[in-house]
């Protein structure tokens, strides 16, 4: 039958609504609180030097964001915010990708970056906004990119990510696809990993992005980390629906849940969500469930809209530690010899702070050298405008009045 309207033609004679809840989405989860495989569940293949690869920097990333917090406590950094609490949803994901992969992240997935080999220096530079800060301080901090570990940066404004990834894996897509036929001729070499909270799921970004991704067919995984807060606002004054997983189902799209804060979890979720991008040419949607233990920013006070006992009893379920019990039983893990770790950590991450909080900022002239291979009439009288404007006010510019020539 010629079927216009793209539906599935399931006629009934009866008057019935499909209530807002039916479809029933389970929450994939492997690893129990303690360290043990759970009855029934299946631990994905993960060896010795990966698996302590991701306990590493999800170490790194709890240590790095308890320095850079009080660090900006004490007015050496503008801005910061944490990843407390779903280091597992984050580092465990970008392990079961392949270093070619893009990765087009919100602002709190500093731990996939570290893990694909981004240096403290380099995460100092940037939050320093100094001269040597790859972005060369035109960015907020937190807001990295690296064209070497195929690292989009970051942008402020949420959503703004996801239609670019639908966009971004879509071309990823297209020398795999046969001239004659309009179909996939080979597995896709590359794909794009989406990273977004369920507050920016509520952008209209989100919807564009999904559905161009179904019907183009593009080879994204879209990664939801749903923490339970957009900010001050809790899910259930976002959404009345499912979460985030079943938006996916209503596009049209193959969607999973899994439990954030279990490493094996989202290991397996992301792994196998890869693996139909790359093979089959189509989206996928992974919705980790999570909690941020800490404030959104540091601009943010979570005492307005939650309580201390609520986020107690959600810090009691550290995905750092679950993973860690996994590693000691595997053998894989010396306790004296992580908790020496942790120490020399501290003395680097503090260490490598003294050092860029020093380095000089970048030049004025960075603000317009690399915008236009030559800079355009219009900009460089913007920029000239701007010296004049600074040497007129030398005290409101202390630390670029004087660099200017």
């Amino acid at each position: 039958m010629i079927n216009p309207n793209n539906i599935s033609l399931n006629i009934s004679h009866a008057l019935e609504f499909i209530d807002g809840h039916a479809l029933n989405i389970p929450t994939l989860k492997i690893l129990g609180d303690n360290g043990e495989i759970l009855d029934g569940a299946t631990a994905p293949e993960l060896d010795k030097e990966t698996a302590l690869k991701i306990y590493s920097t999800m170490r790194f990333i709890r240590l790095l964001d308890e320095r850079m917090q009080a660090a900006q406590r004490q007015g050496r950094v503008s801005f910061y915010m944490q990843c407390l609490g779903e280091e597992a949803a984050v580092t465990a994901s970008a392990a079961a990708l392949k270093h070619d992969d893009m990765i087009m992240a919100q602002y709190r997935e500093q731990a996939a970056l570290a893990y694909r080999g981004f240096s403290l220096d380099n995460f100092m530079n940037q939050m320093f906004s100094n001269e040597l800060d790859l972005g060369k301080g035109r960015q907020m901090p937190i807001h990295y990119g690296s064209n070497e570990l195929n690292y989009m940066t970051i942008s402020s404004p949420l959503g703004t990510q996801i239609p670019q990834a639908t966009g971004y894996a879509y071309g990823q897509k297209l020398n795999h696809i046969d001239a004659a036929t309009g179909e996939l001729a080979s597995e896709i070499e590359n794909v794009t990993i989406c990273y977004f909270g369920e507050g920016a799921a509520s952008e209209g970004d989100f919807h564009a992005g999904l559905n161009m991704a179904a019907v183009h067919k593009a080879p994204v995984v879209f990664f939801a980390r749903n923490n339970g807060y957009a900010i001050s606002t809790p899910a259930d004054e976002q959404f009345k629906g499912d979460g985030i997983a079943a938006r996916g189902v209503g596009y049209g799209i193959k969607t999973i849940r899994v439990d954030g804060t279990d490493t094996l979890a989202v290991y397996a979720a992301t792994q196998a969500a890869r693996k139909i991008a790359a093979e089959q040419g189509e989206p996928v949607l992974v919705e980790s469930i999570a909690y941020r233990l800490g404030a959104h920013s540091t601009s943010d006070d979570p005492s307005g809209y939650r309580s201390k006992d609520e986020e107690a009893e959600f810090r009691a379920a550290c995905p750092i530690e679950r993973f860690k019990n996994w590693l000691l039983k595997q053998g894989w893990l010396n306790e004296a010899e992580d908790e020496a770790a942790k120490d020399k950590i501290r003395e680097e991450i503090l260490a490598a702070l003294k050092v860029a909080e020093k380095v000089q900022k970048p030049a004025l002239e960075e603000l317009v050298s690399d915008v236009y291979d030559t800079p355009i009439p219009a900009l460089q009288k913007q920029y000239e405008e701007l010296k004049e404007h600074i040497k007129q006010h030398p005290e409101a510019y202390p630390v670029t009045s004087g660099r200017i020539k």
